[in-house]
């Protein structure tokens, strides 16, 4: 089945039960990045439903920001990524994170970030044929709204989710909403529910999903602000700036400062960090002009506050993601501060894991034992995202103590600061501590082990012809990518082209679309048989692409050669998502009853 008869999907968006009770295919609450997302990759697969937000309107705070490339991968899938380039932000906005006394004033530190170090560049290249985005969530989330409204999916805000309950037998879920404008209620069922409601989650709450719960890391304060800044940056470029102030008096519920842009150069969120000791509240807008005054460090500077909101710095992670019908997703089931920018990032990839299968699960081309592997592949993930999230965000804060933030006097405090000055043994300590503190924050803004580096294991990924396990990672998995086609890792970025120059195509964009795909080579012939075969055997659109001198495709620069981890003759067996289901090092006459097997195995199909 060709991929478009993915797309042109031809399900009812909803119909009346015998008893009144409306009926959806699919019902998504939340319409944030892993509402919209999972709404956009369903919707992409031909499936319909309706999603609901609480909110009147898409997010009016730009929150997350950071869209590294496995995500823009991901938004690739659907043709959405050049619509988030065209309003994003890229290049030399990005270039650097600083530590200063104020925007304004004079600077501790800085490194480059988000892939603009010098010796970095080159990795991320090689990574992926995306590029680090800018994005803030307010530009994110109505590029996602449209998308799914356009193509299958309709959207009610100002509705919230009153109760559910999930039938027996996997029969689905019956929910009752309420439409907030009339305070009217009314019955849905759907085949599935899913719960993107973010990190006060009454689904994952409802559904008692155990969770690990640490304490918390502090409270802090987003206020949005209008201020032309554009003068300053000329020397100042970067999109994230910590602002110290351990020499100047500070109220408590303002003490650590993060200006980080939003669009440049006149629209910023100004982060306000609270010492522990302060009440956890937002205060009205008045009462943070002055402070905002002296981060910006310039009196000229005209500023107006635009929003305030406040969120909790949080280290929790759901140890299961699901039960029975209903899947959680995104913040619903991993919290944390938005260090390594890994939060809608990792909402993103958890629709895109779960939507493919949902779909495979709702036109019979599997078996509903796929819909474990959600859980399986993407909890681990989430722990992991947690974890390190909040290991940077500790790096920071000893960055914070170095640079004599948490001395009890401002005179203490500016003594502190003067040590880093000193010709003497403090001195030279304080300084190899700060360094080396620097280093473990780029470590952070260059992470792309952990964007990246995912390799799951679960039902859906066919790993008994492997002789050995997964090759290890010969540098630090956290800061550098490590690229393989061991099954369960994500498939490699390899540039191709024809044999008379054309457009560059990356394997990625071979990949995806609704449907597995099959990369072999010279020699690899009867791959493309046996895959059209299997494909009419099992009704799963599978597509084969040859890689080699003069084959359907080039490689450019001889880099798949280097990363297929397989003869020439041999396949590499792609799931929708990206992600390597099965390889086979050398064609062999058996090879049709072979790919048939895994495939099997892969889709938990027991026929």
């Amino acid at each position: 089945m060709a991929s478009n008869d993915i797309i042109n999907g031809t399900e009812a968006l909803s119909q009346h039960t015998s008893n009144g009770v409306r009926a959806v295919d699919y019902l998504i609450v939340g319409t944030g990045p892993a509402g919209g997302s999972l709404a956009t990759f369903l919707a992409h697969n031909g499936l319909k439903g309706l999603m609901i937000s609480k909110a009147a309107s898409t997010a009016d705070t730009p929150r997350a920001h950071i869209t590294n490339m496995a995500a823009i991968d991901c938004l690739r899938d659907v043709g959405l990524d050049e619509d988030c380039y065209s309003i994003g932000t890229l290049g030399d906005c990005m270039v650097h994170t600083r530590w200063s006394h104020s925007m304004a004033g004079e600077e501790y530190a800085r490194i480059f970030s988000w892939g603009n170090s010098p010796n970095r560049k080159g990795d991320y290249e090689l990574a992926s044929p995306s590029q680090p985005l800018d994005l803030p969530q307010t530009l994110l989330e109505p590029i996602l709204t449209r998308y799914a409204t356009l193509n299958g999916f309709h959207c009610r805000f100002d509705t919230e989710l009153v109760s559910f309950k999930q039938l027996p037998n996997g029969s689905g879920v019956n929910c009752t909403l309420r439409d907030l404008l009339s305070d009217q209620t009314y019955d849905v069922h759907c085949r599935y529910l899913f719960g993107a409601d973010g990190g006060r989650s009454r689904i994952a709450k409802a559904l008692q999903l155990p969770f690990t719960d640490k304490p918390g890391g502090g409270f802090a304060v987003n206020l949005l602000i209008e201020a032309d800044m554009a003068h300053l940056m000329e020397n100042r470029m970067g999109n994230l700036h910590w602002l110290l102030q351990p020499d100047q008096q500070t109220p408590d519920w303002a003490w650590i400062g993060c200006i980080r842009m939003v669009k440049p150069w006149h629209e910023w969120l100004c982060i306000l960090f609270m010492k522990p000791s302060a009440e956890r509240k937002a205060r009205q807008p008045e009462d943070y002009v002055e402070r905002v005054r002296e981060l910006i460090g310039d009196d000229s500077i005209e500023f107006t506050i635009k929003g305030v909101s406040t969120w909790a710095i949080n280290e929790t992670s759901a140890d299961a993601y699901s039960k029975g019908d209903v899947f959680c997703l995104g913040d619903a089931v991993h919290r944390h501060p938005p260090n390594h920018g890994l939060g809608s990032n990792t909402c993103i990839q958890d629709s895109h894991n779960l939507a493919w299968k949902v779909a495979y699960v709702h036109r019979g081309w599997a078996g509903r034992a796929l819909l474990d592997s959600y859980n399986d592949e993407r909890q681990p993930v989430g722990l992991d995202v947690v974890t390190q999230a909040n290991a940077s965000l500790r790096n920071h804060i000893n960055i914070w103590r170095l640079l004599g933030s948490f001395e009890p006097t401002t005179e203490a405090g500016k003594a502190a600061l003067d040590v880093l000055k000193e010709d003497s043994d403090s001195g030279r300590q304080r300084r190899a501590e700060f360094q080396a503190a620097l280093r473990l924050i780029d470590r952070e803004e260059h992470g792309l082990g952990i964007e990246m580096n995912q390799r799951y294991v679960s039902s859906a990924v066919y790993t008994h012809d492997e002789t050995g396990g997964p090759p290890p990672f010969d540098r630090d998995p956290l800061e550098h990518y490590h690229p393989s086609t061991y099954p369960g890792a994500r498939l490699p970025h390899a540039w191709l082209s024809k044999a008379v120059p054309s457009k560059a195509i990356s394997t990625i964009d071979l990949a995806g679309k609704g449907r597995f795909v099959l990369l072999t080579g010279i020699g690899g012939d009867g791959w493309e048989a046996a895959a059209k075969t299997a494909s009419a055997k099992l009704g799963v659109p599978i597509a084969a692409h040859q890689i080699g001198f003069r084959r359907e495709y080039e490689d450019r620069y001889l880099e798949w050669a280097r990363l297929r981890g397989i003869s020439e003759s041999g396949c590499v067996l792609v799931r929708p998502d990206y992600f390597i289901a099965w390889r086979c090092v050398k064609w062999e006459r058996d090879g049709y009853e072979r790919l048939l097997k895994v495939m099997k195995s892969v889709l938990s199909r027991c026929e």
